[in-house]
């Protein structure tokens, strides 16, 4: 058995808005992007009065007697790939457990991790979900502090290898919801992952701390022109929330 520990934030036994299905959801401790517009904050640094350790012993046996109600399970964060021996471990348990060898596998992430990371993780999981927060270098600094090339270089390796299975776009009014921002993102996205699912998420100011919390929130008609323009790129599959 494993002796693997990992520094879980929070579960959520069952989701039906983090991958397909109805989901059991592992929140893992820390991030390494500071997004001023997080719901989450608690979860960024490393370690949190919230957050306790957990072996993978102990989240299988939070997850199979919950098994037949589920399709699968999802690893998020903060982000999830910061601990990626942990989940490496704890999906191969399930995928060497008979009655939770069913389930999907799934790993939610910012993409910025590099491919040292990935080659960890896709042979032990079905799919990955990734934000893309802006394709502009700068504006994602802003909302990030951090680089976007390697979640590009994610979105690209992810999909090369069949195991991208959406790309989510949080618009911020000002920041990343122009036409021409969503053009060229639409433009990068077909040539980069045609196949790829995109959730098109509206910025919402409640729940986040200033300055966000004094931002306006994402309106209906803006999403509406994103939707069209991603549509217009090719996109088939494209969910607006």
């Amino acid at each position: 058995m494993s002796t693997r520990h990992g520094v879980l934030a929070d579960v959520v036994e069952f989701s039906c808005v983090d991958g397909p299905g109805n989901r059991f959801v592992v929140f893992l401790q820390g991030c390494n992007f500071d997004c001023v517009a997080c719901h989450n904050p608690h979860t960024i640094a490393v370690r949190s009065s919230r957050a306790v350790d957990v072996s993978v012993e102990q989240l299988i046996e939070r997850v199979r007697p919950l098994a037949p109600f589920l399709s699968g399970v999802t690893v998020s964060g903060g982000e999830a790939t910061r601990q990626a021996g942990f989940v490496k471990e704890f999906f191969t348990a399930l995928g060497q457990d008979p009655e939770l060898a069913p389930l999907t596998r799934y790993v939610d992430s910012n993409g910025c991790a590099p491919p040292s990371t990935w080659r960890i993780l896709v042979p032990v999981m079905d799919a990955a979900m990734i934000d893309l927060k802006a394709l502009d270098p700068l504006t994602h600094h802003l909302l990030t502090g951090r680089s976007n090339d390697a979640v590009l270089a994610s979105i690209a390796l992810l999909a090369e290898a069949g195991r991208l299975y959406e790309v989510r776009l949080l618009l911020v009014p000002g920041f990343n919801d122009s036409v021409d921002a969503i053009e060229r993102t639409g433009e990068w996205l077909a040539r980069t992952a045609p196949a790829a699912r995109l959730k098109v998420i509206g910025f919402r100011a409640h729940g986040t701390a200033p300055p966000a919390a004094l931002w306006p929130d994402e309106s209906p008609a803006e999403l509406a022109r994103a939707e069209a323009i991603l549509r217009n790129h090719g996109f088939l599959d494209v969910e607006v929330v």
